[in-house]
């Protein structure tokens, strides 16, 4: 009975706590992805994963970031009871701004304001996402 229950216990802890995040930066991928299936964090998550280095791979910026615990993930983290808790993250690049239509303003040497306000006045023009460029 009691090796029941025990087993009961543990399978609804396993199979209760599915984490799925994801950030849509609303750009237009190019198909470019990056893959970290095991990206190491400990203590259940309080000491996360190391930075995952974009800007190689993705020149034009982020579309998409997704991170999750598989099943291998979970299990990892169940047998080690929850000191080594690892995250698969995939990393999708955007494509060339100019590409996906989104209007690009270029900001003057020393006056970062000026295109910072004439983004905001394009944006609420045109109803969408500007692209500010330093």
């Amino acid at each position: 009975m009691k090796k029941g229950m025990l087993f009961a216990g543990v399978s609804a802890l396993m199979l209760s706590g599915c984490y799925h995040a994801v950030i849509d930066t609303g750009r237009a991928p190019n198909g470019t992805t990056i893959q970290r299936p095991w990206a190491h964090g400990f203590v259940a998550g309080l000491v996360p994963p190391s930075v995952t280095e974009t800007a190689k791979q993705c020149p034009s910026g982020v579309a998409k970031v997704e991170t999750k615990h598989s099943f291998l993930n979970m299990l990892a983290a169940s047998l080690t009871w929850g000191l080594y808790t690892p995250m698969t993250i995939t990393v999708t690049c955007a494509g060339n701004a100019a590409d996906a239509g989104i209007p690009t303003v270029k900001a003057e040497a020393g006056k970062p304001s000026d295109a910072v306000q004439q983004a905001v006045e394009l944006s609420q023009e045109k109803a969408s996402a500007v692209l500010v460029q330093f």
